[in-house]
């Protein structure tokens, strides 16, 4: 058993939005280095994203299924219950294991289950090295699928999950530069009505399970305000008629 205390790493590793062929040549190697990689699962069982994505690159002996409970966004007790059990998991494989990996969609530091599983960890393994490997994001994967340009020149870019609530959209909205939305499923249309109010709809976009069979990607004005995947994301720009390099 190695040395908890000097030796032991939990390394979060971004596996980008869904396509395989996004995941880092640095994140292929730290997930096949490791000598586990957990991916989390919901507690209804079924195959996420992260998981899918990892198996293009390591066997399926190698990865352990950590329930989270994803899912949960109301039962505050139920959610932390769900953590602290997933991290009595991942800290008994540092105990056995040099280095474990988790995998998570994206980025590990971008609204990521890995932020409270290295919260959990850092208390239960005293010593454990923490790293992380960054991965493609949703909104530069749909950037780069739907044309359309995050940032020019002066922009600014402001990033808003919806569970926020939506008059934090709107405020972003009324801002400057390109606003992205994150985590609106559920919400779509109270986040289309705050594209029309602002005046962004016309030139907005939205994408779900990009990368994947089921991709599906729309301009922001055929929604038609129906629950669309929770994790939808969205790009508003903001006008830009001021020719080239008019930002700058």
């Amino acid at each position: 058993m190695p040395d908890v205390m000097s030796s032991s790493r939990l390394v979060g590793v971004g596996v980008g939005p869904g396509d395989p062929e996004l995941v880092t040549v640095k994140g292929v190697n730290a997930l096949r280095a490791a000598d586990v990689v957990v991916v989390p699962v919901m507690d209804s069982g079924e195959r996420g994203r992260a998981e899918a994505t990892v198996l293009h690159y390591v066997g399926q002996e190698k990865v352990v299924r950590v329930v989270f409970a994803l899912n949960e966004r109301s039962d505050r007790g139920r959610r932390e219950a769900a953590w602290d059990a997933a991290g009595a998991k991942v800290a008994e494989l540092l105990r056995a294991h040099g280095t474990v990996a988790f995998a998570t969609i994206g980025d590990p530091n971008v609204y990521s289950t890995f932020t409270y599983l290295a919260q959990t960890i850092a208390a239960l393994v005293p010593g454990v090295a923490v790293e992380t490997v960054p991965g493609i994001t949703a909104m530069q994967d749909l950037a780069a699928r739907s044309g359309a340009v995050l940032t020019e020149g002066t922009e600014p870019l402001t990033l808003v999950p919806v569970t926020a609530g939506t008059e934090v959209l709107k405020d972003a909205l009324s801002g400057p530069g390109t606003v992205v939305a994150y985590k609106f499923g559920r919400q779509a249309g109270e986040v289309v009505a705050a594209l029309r109010e602002t005046g962004r709809l016309g030139d907005a976009v939205w994408g779900s399970a990009l990368g994947l069979d089921e991709e599906s990607i729309r301009p922001a004005a055929e929604l038609d305000g129906a629950p669309l995947p929770y994790l939808s994301t969205l790009i508003a720009p903001p006008r830009r008629d001021t020719g080239r390099g008019g930002k700058l």
